[in-house]
């Protein structure tokens, strides 16, 4: 019930750290809008072991404050939605850079069906001061970019800490990140899963507290990045190891009869050496993608590859493994027959150079063979526990790698 004996429709989740200077302020702004607006709600402050007082404070001004007792941003927030009382949760930082007291349209486009709606500040207005530069010129685009890329979701600022939801589409999500980088799983999961998105413009404030944030640049970008990175294998792994092999290939095709001449610069042995390399490591980037891919889907972290589903299906470790056994062996043909051709000539000077080209060759398919069979016993290990659990088709949603 909210203040009024009312069933309560709208959370206002505010995480609190440490926030004595302003989150007083924020959790007055809020109800006020609630009060204004006449919807039931409340405010609710997950507090993640403050010990300037905070807690209070925010008692004090109408709050509903429960104690989240493990550290970080994601831990809070977690903490306070499973706390939630309302169906429909708006959350936001406790340190008055966000109006609280106008959230009607992340009420009224998750009352028009939206599952998540994000703060977009880039459209809304940054005030000066409020955000470093390097984040808003370099941090927040360049990751909000590679996030519309791998995940294919317009939204243009991943990282607003304003944002709406239904709180049982969220908790369904079973989000389970604990830093910063929680702010780009609640997107990617929810893109991943199939869910309403949409944006709406949100002004940024300069925040009213007068310590450091507690946003670290380096360190949560990076973490940031990788939550990214994970869970897009296809650009991790796949699309990396397709461009190395392709490369590759090319390269020891123009070079495999001799020397290949660029304008002035003359390309030989030396280079056809790093391009069987090129083919060697993206050979084990891609049955890493796929491993990565597969795993990921009987461990119902990322939903059905879609279209892909029969690439990554038939990436079983036992096929990696004939794959393997059918590459050692022609690769170890051309090793015996290079060994034949220098027997021929009483292990002296071969006369022919492109016997070395094919025992290089044929290295590296032997050693592709044996990290392709290491990777297929790695994914045979990754799978003993899933096997007796469950199956890939439990994950829903369709998306590409």
């Amino acid at each position: 019930m909210d203040r009024r004996g009312r069933v309560v429709e709208l959370t206002i989740l505010m995480p609190c750290l440490n926030e004595a200077e302003t989150v007083g302020t924020c959790v007055r702004n809020a109800h006020a809008f609630l009060d204004a607006s006449g919807i039931a709600g409340e405010v609710l402050v997950a507090d993640n072991g403050s010990t300037d007082g905070s807690q209070a404070i925010a008692a004090a001004s109408g709050a509903r404050v429960v104690s989240v007792p493990q550290p970080g941003y994601g831990s809070a927030l977690l903490g306070g939605i499973e706390a939630a009382r309302g169906d429909l949760v708006v959350m936001g930082d406790a340190d008055d850079s966000y109006d609280f007291e106008d959230l009607r349209s992340f009420v009224e486009a998750l009352r028009d069906g939206a599952d998540l709606v994000m703060g977009n500040r880039f459209e809304g207005g940054i005030a000066p001061g409020a955000m470093a530069w390097s984040h808003r010129y370099i941090g927040n685009p360049i990751l909000s970019w590679l996030g519309r890329l791998f995940f294919h979701v317009s939204i243009g600022d991943f990282h607003c800490g304003l944002r709406g939801f239904r709180r049982e589409r969220i908790r369904a999500l079973r989000l389970s990140t604990t830093g910063m980088e929680f702010a780009s799983e609640m997107v990617v999961r929810s893109a991943l899963a199939g869910y309403r998105l949409c944006e709406v413009p949100t002004r940024l404030s300069r925040n009213g507290r007068s310590r450091p944030p507690h946003l670290r640049t380096l360190r949560d970008g990076w973490r940031h990045l990788r939550f990214l990175l994970l869970y897009s294998p296809r650009w991790l792994f796949l699309y990396p190891g397709v461009v190395l092999i392709v490369v590759g290939l090319s390269g020891v095709a123009a070079l495999f009869p001799g020397e290949f001449r660029v304008g002035g610069i003359g390309l030989d042995i030396h280079t056809f050496v790093a391009a069987c390399m090129a083919v060697l490591i993206g050979v084990q980037s891609v049955a890493f993608g796929a491993i990565a891919r597969r795993y990921a889907t009987l461990r119902g972290l990322l939903p059905a590859p879609g279209r892909y589903s029969g690439l990554v299906g038939a990436a079983t470790p036992e096929r990696i493994l004939v794959g393997a056994a059918i590459l050692f062996t022609g690769s170890g043909v051309g090793v015996v027959w290079c060994i034949l051709q220098w027997a021929a000539v009483d292990f002296g000077a071969l006369a022919d150079p492109r016997i070395l080209r094919v025992l290089i060759l044929s290295f590296t398919g032997l050693a592709a063979a044996v990290q392709l069979g290491l990777t297929a016993f790695l994914a045979g290990l990754m799978e003993i526990p899933i096997r007796q659990s469950g199956s890939p088709h439990e994950a829903t949603g369709s998306v590409d790698w």
